[in-house]
């Protein structure tokens, strides 16, 4: 285990920032990587992004390690030495064991001797809205790298320890969160007939929602809608409310289900408040196009776990969490890869969760493979 990296780790584990936000995270990046003299660094990319550049000669391909910056606002339980030091936030995706191993790739790239391409190590921001990568690759300064391929990973709780998991095609889920607003008129409790109260819309529209779903993951047209919050009027029982919030998350494999299952929303939640005499609103964010792996990437995925002796698991249908990777599976060959937790560590996001440093090897040698596959002779 290379203890430079895991307290890299757990330094980064102490000091979590929300998406957008990562500037403190960022700068730590910096200050690590410079230590092992860089071609370059590009910083302030989509926001907090950050480029590490190692160039090996004018030709050549250009291989770009992607990992994220930003932590969740989760209030951390664990009680170790090096829990998070602001309250609130905590890195209960792994993002910040993602970094160090992206970041370790700086310790062996300074010794490397390759003779042609260059690699780009990217520190993306923002990834837990959905808005990072999308704004990265807006960015002039991410486009002037014009990258070849583009790597990462994601640590799979659930998933046997060091395993690596992979799928040509869609990897991960396209993902949309939404927030329906039903607009009424408030009445005493005791006069609901004077006022126009949305809780028996709200009823009858999670209802109607819930026949949209199609939850076996198998099938191509595979829907799951997820009712996440539902806020509808006060603890005050001598009012009849106005106003009903629903909140959900809706994911499905492609962008096509996507669109034909928003159109579906759209007209149920027009139906329905017209019905019950509501004004509505719906407001769409937090989007995470699918992952969609590029089949000779995920060759070479597969080539090096077989080099490294990892045990190697091909998934028949893709992970159903969201991961803003996809933006750059839209532009560029890629592929992102699992990276198995152990069976029984705890969920993603979950309170307890912290990132197995046992892993941090696992990855840098996964992604040091697929940098020798691409640009050794």
């Amino acid at each position: 285990m290379n203890e430079t990296l895991v307290r890299l780790r757990k330094e980064l584990h102490q000091h979590p920032e929300l998406s957008g936000e990562e500037r403190a995270t960022a700068k730590r990046i910096v200050e690590f990587v410079k230590e092992f003299h860089p071609t370059d660094i590009i910083e302030n990319i989509g926001g907090e992004g950050v480029a590490v550049i190692y160039k090996f000669g004018n030709d050549g391909p250009t291989v770009a390690i992607r990992c994220e910056l930003d932590a969740l606002p989760i209030v951390e339980e664990n009680t170790f030495s090096y829990q998070s030091k602001n309250i609130g936030i905590s890195h209960k995706c792994g993002h910040d064991g993602h970094m160090a191993i992206v970041a370790g790739l700086s310790m062996w790239l300074a010794e490397a001797q390759f003779k042609k391409g260059s690699v780009v190590l990217l520190f993306q921001p923002a990834e837990e809205t959905g808005k990072g990568a999308a704004k990265m690759l807006a960015d002039a300064k991410f486009r002037k790298l014009a990258p070849d391929y583009v790597f990462a990973l994601h640590n799979l709780p659930g998933q046997k320890m060091h395993s690596i998991l992979v799928k040509p095609d869609y990897f991960t889920a396209t993902v949309q969160s939404l927030c329906i607003q039903l607009k009424g008129k408030k009445a005493h409790a005791s006069e609901p007939e004077n006022g126009v109260n949305p809780t028996l819309a709200t009823a009858e529209l999670i209802q109607l929602l819930a026949t949209f779903a199609n939850p076996n993951f198998e099938s191509d047209d595979f829907a799951l809608l997820t009712p996440v919050c539902i806020d509808i009027g006060e603890k005050n029982y001598g009012i009849s409310p106005e106003n009903a919030e629903i909140h959900y998350t809706i994911r499905t494999w492609n962008g096509q289900i996507m669109i034909e299952l928003e159109d579906n929303i759209k007209e149920a939640v027009d139906v329905v408040a017209k019905k019950h005499q509501l004004k509505y609103d719906i407001d769409w964010f937090e989007f995470f196009p699918a992952s969609d792996n590029n089949i000779e990437c995920v060759k070479w995925v597969e080539k090096v776990a077989a080099q490294k002796r990892l045990e190697l698991k091909r998934i028949n249908s893709p992970l159903r969490f969201g991961e803003d990777f996809g933006w750059f599976s839209q532009h560029y060959k890629s592929a992102i890869f699992g990276l198995g937790a152990g069976e029984q560590h705890p969920s993603l996001h979950h309170v307890d969760y912290d990132f197995p440093d046992d892993l941090i090897d696992t990855g840098t040698t996964m992604f040091k493979g697929l940098i020798t596959e691409i640009l050794g002779d």
